[in-house]
């Protein structure tokens, strides 16, 4: 049983890992604008968006990706994936539909996804995007709103659930969205009768998994659903297999392996604990034996983003045995993707200032932030990664074994800013190159797909962060540039 620090260090491309060796530049942003503060890195939607559509090209299709926007409440990401990718934008909400169409998005890329109310459904029905429908109630509706306004007819996709395979039974998961393919008859029928204001384009689905036979399943259901549409008269060229493509967010391997290791022998008390509390992660001890599941992100990913995509793809369908992508290309279909965190990976951290430090003679010592939980989110969404340590010299920001005399690091506890017991920023015991004093930052990496603004609140009347919009002035190393996220436009320099 080792002892050694446990390591969670975050995976880093160029451009944050440049930031984040800019200490100085980090300090003036928190010292103006206070902590905690979001960071935002636009640029960096483009090297996304380019590793899907390589994705595409490799397997010979055409179609379009396009952005969760429920991943982010960023303009200045929004905007730039407008104006400089060709991505489109998946809105679910009436709220994110306007913020679309604002932040420069035509109607042609856009998708209205998720539950709709008639708000949200008349603007997507005005407006010309297309519709991915949830059931026949929504065909319904959108077809009266064509009718009544003398609209032109609508382009929906037909999202799908409950799909299995024939020979051993292979169920896809379950989802409260989407019609069950045994149910595709009947909702068929309704098409026919909504002829003159709704326009089937394709089918889809929407699965909360990670799992590529079940994703696989879905697939293959969704292009023989693709050929009953046709059997019935109706012309569909696409088909949209969601998101879920996911993010690697840690740098080693071995590193993850080795923390997950280690929770099941702190939960099996053959170490001491490594998180506060004792808590587990999902796994117990019952009666001397090891019960539940680790509740966690898979934080490293061997495929992730578009190579989980390209695996997909490249997968024998479950019952005719030919890669995916090819019986998509052969069914002359158009490929759809909703990726949300893949798609801005790497594009955002959020900064806290360290407040107060103090001693416990009980565990590790406290790490007061001026942050809460709710403001990086990492808790919330189960991802484990460790912060990066910016000092408030001028010295570079700090990673493991960086800090003379100490090269073993030091765990310690973050706690936030809110008078609650559960305001932990992470529940585990975090490693640090060395115990932070007050005044230094920490920043937590990749935080731009979710744990950026899905949890943010405003408890306690404490404001959520603000946030900015940075870019590279010059080469590596050199200065940066920043602005706020609302004013931030593709087309201007990014000042201050």
């Amino acid at each position: 049983m080792s002892d050694a620090p446990l390591y969670l260090e975050p995976r880093l491309t160029a451009g944050p890992a440049s930031l984040l060796r800019s200490g100085p530049f980090l300090h003036g942003l928190v010292e103006a604008l206070g902590s905690p503060l979001g960071v935002v890195l636009p640029s960096e939607t483009e090297h996304n968006t380019a590793g899907f559509e390589a994705v595409l090209r490799r397997h010979r299709l055409s179609g379009r990706i396009f952005f969760a926007h429920k991943a982010t409440g960023s303009s200045a990401l929004v905007r730039h994936l407008a104006a400089r990718t060709g991505a489109g934008l998946d809105a679910a909400s009436l709220q994110e539909l306007q913020h679309a169409l604002g932040a420069g998005f035509t109607p042609d890329r856009i998708m209205a996804t998720g539950p709709k109310d008639p708000a949200f459904l008349w603007l997507a029905a005005r407006t010309g995007v297309t519709v991915n429908a949830d059931g026949p109630g929504e065909l319904e509706q959108a077809a009266r709103l064509v009718r009544s306004h003398g609209l032109p007819r609508l382009r929906v996709l037909l999202r799908l659930s409950g799909f299995e395979t024939a020979g051993p039974r292979t169920l896809s998961r379950s989802s409260r969205f989407g019609t069950a393919v045994k149910a595709l008859g009947p909702l068929l029928d309704l098409l026919d009768a909504l002829r003159d204001a709704v326009e089937p384009i394709g089918v889809g689905y929407h699965l909360d998994t990670t799992s590529t036979d079940e994703k696989a399943t879905a697939l293959e259901g969704c292009l023989q659903a693709v050929e009953e549409l046709r059997s019935r008269g109706f012309t569909p060229r696409a088909v949209d297999v969601g998101g879920g493509f996911g993010v690697s967010y840690l740098a080693h391997a071995a590193q993850w392996e080795r923390y997950t290791t280690a929770l099941t022998e702190a939960a099996l008390g053959r170490r001491a604990p490594l998180a506060w509390g004792g808590h587990g992660y999902g796994l117990r001890v019952e009666h001397g034996t090891l019960r539940g599941a680790l509740a966690l992100y898979p934080a490293y990913r061997p495929a992730a983003g578009p190579a989980y995509l390209d695996e997909l793809l490249s997968r024998p369908a479950p019952t005719l045995g030919r890669p995916l992508g090819t019986l998509l290309l052969e069914s002359l279909c158009d490929l759809y993707a909703e990726p949300g965190r893949a798609l801005v990976d790497q594009c955002g951290i959020t900064l806290g200032r360290v407040v107060e430090v103090r001693g416990d003679a009980d565990g590790p010592p406290r790490v007061r932030l001026a942050l809460n939980a709710g403001d990086v989110g990492l808790e919330d969404h189960g991802v484990l990664v460790d912060p990066v340590l910016v000092g408030r010299d001028a010295a570079p920001a700090e990673a493991p074994g960086d800090a003379p005399g100490d090269p073993g690091g030091i765990g310690v506890h973050l706690m936030g800013n809110l008078c609650l017991e559960a305001d932990l920023i992470t529940r585990r015991t975090v490693f640090l190159p060395r115990l932070p004093r007050p005044g230094d930052l920490l920043a937590f990496p990749n935080t731009a797909g979710y744990c950026m603004d899905f949890t943010a609140t405003r408890a306690q009347r404490q404001p959520p962060a603000r946030k900015v919009a940075v870019r590279a002035a010059g080469e590596e190393g050199g200065a940066w540039r920043w602005c706020l996220d609302e004013e931030y436009w593709p087309v201007t320099e990014t000042g201050g």
